[in-house]
């Protein structure tokens, strides 16, 4: 056999030996098993495409109903439905005697509390297929409105993907802070909150060293923008969730795995936005498209 043979022979050995990452089928299994729930988890009563309206509470009283003499205006639901009233970081509720709302399941009659400063537990409202709670930002409060029956709910066939590629899928360490750091978060709305800084997480891509900051215990949560938002995924960056690191501080990093962020589903979200060091000059085709044009 001559030297040319051996090499023909070797490489076609090679090639017949390795499958591209991306391919592996175990792996694609993995990840769609894991987009579906993703998926499942969106469509859910607690998930963010039925979400119909978030209205900010002004001191005293707030009149809400479906017809435009209300203070909030719901877009579904009896005309009058009841009042809410805010007074010194305590908001409660009031039924309207002809509108049937529920607390938890259970029908009320009179005012209720339904948030406090000092609450862990934020009750659920009903009135037919409208759903609602408290939710507080900085020194806001205001009403996350659900409906069951949202035309956006409906008319969900899911989220536009990159192909996978195992390429982005890449091994990271976490530098933790010498000593406990918060780092400043920016949200939507232009509001701002101190997180704590779990770490920096560092990694390569292609031969090159990148570093993008996590919050989070445990799990790691992470809000990254790259080059791809200016064109083919959402404008205001994306989410990824990784895993616990282990003793050493190693973990995965798996931008297949990168989300849009509620606010590229609906305007009622109040997202973060990536600090500036966790912007990437960099392309990172990987992961979930733009969804919308929120």
């Amino acid at each position: 056999m001559t030297y040319r043979s051996i090499i023909v022979l070797f490489t076609v050995l090679s090639l017949a030996s390795f499958t591209p990452a991306s391919e592996d089928p175990a792996y694609k299994a993995k990840l769609e098993a894991w987009h579906q729930k993703r998926i499942n988890s969106l469509k859910e009563e607690n998930g963010w495409l039925n979400l119909a309206g978030l209205f900010w509470l002004k001191e005293g009283d707030n009149t809400v109903g479906s017809v435009s003499d209300n203070k909030i205006v719901f877009p579904a639901g009896d005309q009058h439905i009841g009042n809410f009233q805010l007074k010194n970081g305590e908001v409660t509720f009031t039924p309207d005697g002809q509108a049937e709302v529920l607390m938890n399941g259970e029908k009320i009659t009179a005012t209720q509390t339904i948030f406090s400063d000092h609450s862990r537990n934020v009750p659920t409202l009903q009135h037919q297929s409208l759903r609602w709670v408290i939710i507080k930002r900085g020194d806001k409060y205001g009403v996350r409105l659900r409906d069951l029956e949202s035309e956006q709910l409906k008319n969900f066939h899911g989220i536009e993907r990159y192909p996978v590629n195992e390429t982005y899928r890449v091994k990271a360490h976490l530098e933790k802070p010498a000593t406990p750091t918060t780092v400043s978060i920016v949200n939507m709305i232009g509001q701002t909150s101190e997180q704590p800084l779990a770490g920096t997480l560092v990694f390569k891509l292609n031969g090159k060293t990148y570093r993008l900051d996590a919050t989070g215990k445990g799990e790691l949560f992470i809000v990254f923008g790259d080059a791809t938002n200016k064109t083919e995924t959402y404008g205001s960056g994306r989410f990824i969730y990784v895993e616990e690191p282990d003793a050493e501080g190693n973990t995965i990093l798996d931008f297949n795995q990168a989300i849009n962020p509620p606010c590229a589903f609906t305007p009622y979200a109040t997202c973060p936005l990536p600090l500036k060091q966790n912007k990437l000059a960099v392309r990172i085709p990987a992961g979930e498209k733009r969804f919308g044009d929120h």
